[in-house]
């Protein structure tokens, strides 16, 4: 299908089931995609109507004219027409086209704009339907009934060279990247733990209570947690000081042992008052079938935050950046997060940060001033306390409050988006999913920490270290258990991706 890009003044007929969409499109994002293809769906025409360049607000801001707007809408190939708005109002769109319904994003919903209001209230007038949508995620399942995993892997590497292309980088540039990172030292700091997987075999259901019975056949120990972002950093051939409390106990004892041989100056200042975080899970032909964690999460007492506090100060003029690996477990403080941020301010090092709560509750606005973050939508939405804008506003809106330099979306199946300053100018860079059968997500996210603070520690561009983040964590989803992927294997996925 081939989109269209007309004038008001083109429209002379009226489109059965015709549905109109509307907004400025300053960047494509993910949030926008899945908007229109909600859309779409909802009719047999799906027309655009694309605010002018004068009336965006602040219109200095944005890099895209009105007709390079179109033009990028018109190439995903979702809508019939782009309707170019010249100085007509919305109001006058749905008088001339009477659309069945009007799809607006969320964040027009309790809208004050009085021309928004009127055209709305025109299209009900006409018993005509309005609806809302915020650009939620609908993760690939759906996708997978439809169309073949090679069908799939190819449309998603299609997109990811496209990307690339766009942005003039090669195979080439991604591995001279990779090189420069035995230049840079990083300091990790977080929650240490330990994840357990046990291969079971299923024997039924109990006797005794509809429960699964399972015989356990053998079970292998990983370093997990900010431990393991620390394995991946320093696999990839950057060195690197990891620093983290952990209980005074035989996990702790063995992950001193590890990480020593894996080449990482361990800290790890011991505190009675809590075991090793643990995590066992139980594993069924390749499939989770539950977990079982043993933790405490209270928050260090002083003298254990002091501790911590001497050795950042110990490290801090040593290294290129330092990242925070918040699993929310009791190890990142607010005092500790404060004396980050007047380290990086006195030896100008590079902050960057991860906060993972899917079974705790954190916040990633507690992290200030960072250089980058990497939150996904729930952890976002959580702590912004908002389910209903799309994430492009979402978005904006963390990095207002956490005043980050760069930010990375995480999108799960649908991949990731990343903003950055260029510039002077906000823009963002979507990154599809490599991967599209995933045998083990944990871990992922770490993966890609690793690769994005190498990356901008090294001097790297943003959007260059990304493009490897993206490679990195569909190695990660890949395998089963969290071990640390070397620079070699980076270096073979992406020779990959390139080879044509």
């Amino acid at each position: 299908m081939k989109t269209k890009i007309i004038h008001l003044s083109d429209i002379n007929k009226k489109y059965k089931a015709c549905v109109l969409a509307y907004g400025h499109f300053t960047t494509i994002h993910a949030g926008h995609i899945r908007y229109l293809n909600y859309a779409k769906k909802l009719g047999k025409k799906l027309i655009i109507a694309l605010l002018p360049d004068i009336n965006i607000e602040g219109v200095k801001k944005y890099a895209f004219t009105q007709k390079e707007r179109a033009e990028a809408l018109s190439f995903l190939s979702i809508a019939d027409f782009i309707l170019m708005m010249d100085d007509e109002e919305f109001g006058d769109v749905i008088d001339l086209i009477k659309p069945d319904l009007v799809v607006l994003g969320k964040e027009y919903e309790n809208t004050k704009d009085k021309t928004i209001i009127n055209a709305l209230e025109k299209q009900i007038s006409n018993k005509s339907r309005v609806e809302f949508h915020a650009g939620e995620i609908h993760y690939a399942s759906a996708d997978l009934l439809l169309n073949s995993e090679s069908d799939l892997s190819k449309k998603r590497k299609e997109l990811f060279l496209k990307k690339c292309s766009k942005e003039n980088i090669n195979s080439e540039i991604l591995l001279e990247a990779i090189q420069s990172w035995s230049k840079t030292h990083l300091l990790v700091i977080g929650d240490t733990i330990v994840d357990q997987y046990a291969a079971c075999e299923p024997l039924g259901l109990s006797a005794e209570a509809p429960v699964v019975v399972v015989k356990e056949l053998q079970k292998r120990d990983f370093i997990g947690g900010a431990a393991l972002v620390a394995s991946h950093i320093r696999a990839l051939g950057a060195k690197c000081t990891f620093l983290s409390v952990t209980g005074d106990d035989q996990l702790s004892n063995k992950i001193e042992n590890e990480l020593n041989l894996r080449g990482i100056e361990s800290n790890l200042i011991k505190d009675t008052s809590r075991p090793t975080t643990f995590k066992k899970r139980y594993i069924v032909e390749n499939q989770k079938l539950f977990r079982v964690s043993r933790l405490e999460d209270h928050k260090l007492d002083k003298e254990k935050e002091e501790l911590v506090i001497s050795k950042l100060r110990e490290f801090a003029p040593k290294v290129n950046g330092i990242v925070v690996s918040d699993f929310v477990y009791g190890v990142i403080t607010q005092n500790i997060l404060k004396e980050l941020n007047l380290l990086s301010k006195k030896f100008k090092l590079q902050l960057f940060g991860d906060l993972q709560c899917s079974s705790q509750i954190g916040d990633i606005t507690n992290f200030k001033h960072f250089s980058l973050l990497c939150p996904n939508e729930k952890e976002t939405r959580t702590a912004l306390k908002d389910n209903e804008s799309g994430l492009e506003i979402l978005s904006q809106r963390l990095i207002e409050k956490t005043k980050t330099k760069n930010l990375i979306m995480k999108l799960g199946a649908s991949g990731f988006i990343a903003y950055e300053i260029y510039n002077n100018k906000r823009i963002s860079h979507v990154f599809p999913a490599l991967s599209v059968n995933p045998l083990d997500v944990t871990g992922a996210g770490d993966s890609l920490l690793a690769v994005m603070a190498s990356g901008l520690s090294s001097n790297k561009s943003f959007v260059c270290t990304s493009a490897l983040a993206c490679c990195m964590s569909s190695i990660a989803v890949e395998t089963m258990g969290n071990s640390p992927i070397s620079k070699e294997k980076l270096i073979s996925k992406i020779l990959n991706v390139f080879k044509s």
